[in-house]
């Protein structure tokens, strides 16, 4: 039996592997050629701010207990959201 879960997320299997050594694992691993994860209809993004402004995006990303590139997610869906 695998001890090795079966994720379907960038995110959590990096969490996973964050806390678990491959080494342990070598009787289970195979190589792969193609790609194990198909990005859906996500699309990066990126915007420059002054070091000034990347401070205070990051000081209230934590203020709410998350991520700042999380919290500029949502600001973005409520602008699209008011939008429509």
């Amino acid at each position: 039996m695998s001890q090795i879960p079966v994720i379907n997320s960038i995110e959590e299997l990096a969490k996973f592997w964050d806390t678990h050594d491959v080494t342990d694992f070598a009787g289970e691993l195979e190589e792969v050629r193609e790609p194990a994860f198909e990005r859906g209809a996500e699309a990066v993004v990126h915007i420059r701010l002054d070091s000034a402004q990347a401070q205070a995006l990051r000081r209230m990303a934590r203020a709410r207990g998350m991520e700042a590139a999380k919290l500029v997610e949502e600001w973005v869906n409520e602008r699209l959201r008011a939008s429509r």
